[in-house]
């Protein structure tokens, strides 16, 4: 009885898997393609995983299955979504008879959020560039600290270093 479950449940996962490739060979988008391989293959190796647990008939294995489930279960949508996220942000293009894109619709309303509320300055004031915050994090600190000369690949330090600029913003 234990094998004809633990069968079943490979082969479940198996199914899965297969399907997930149809779709990533046959869907006309790259976002639909992770989606859909995505939702296949954490059902499909989540499946196969529960069948060997079943198969082996063991509690450690049993619990490190569980593991291995959660774990993906977890990741998957997660790193689906960071990579989906990227393709968005490098540009690639969504499918052409794609209708609705809520994700520029949120980005233009986070960007509307992020801009600063520009003040009226006053007849004669100085306009100020320097933030108001005078701290500094490391990497800016060290940004655009040395000069590369392309012709000889030497390195000219014309620029103070990051600890003289943190020192002249901070006063």
């Amino acid at each position: 009885m234990i094998e004809i479950l633990s069968a079943i449940m490979v082969i479940l996962g198996v199914i899965f898997v297969f399907i997930g490739a149809i779709g990533l060979l046959r869907l006309p988008d790259f976002y639909i393609r992770v989606s859909a391989i995505t939702k296949a293959a954490t059902a499909g190796v989540a499946c196969i995983v529960i069948g060997v647990a079943i198969h082996a008939d063991d509690v450690g294995v049993a619990f490190k299955a569980l593991i291995i489930v959660v774990f993906l279960l977890i990741t998957s949508p997660i790193a689906a979504h960071i990579i989906g996220r990227a393709a968005y942000n490098d540009r690639v293009p969504l499918w052409k008879k794609t209708r609705i894109n809520e994700y520029e619709d949120y980005k233009s309303q986070q960007q509307a959020q992020q801009e600063p509320q520009q003040e009226p300055q006053q007849k004669g004031e100085a306009h100020q560039h320097a933030p108001q915050n005078k701290t500094m994090n490391t990497l800016d600190a060290t940004l655009d600290t040395t000069a590369y000369d392309n012709k000889n690949g030497n390195v000219a330090d014309d620029n103070p270093s990051g600890a003289e600029k943190h020192k002249n913003l901070n006063g």
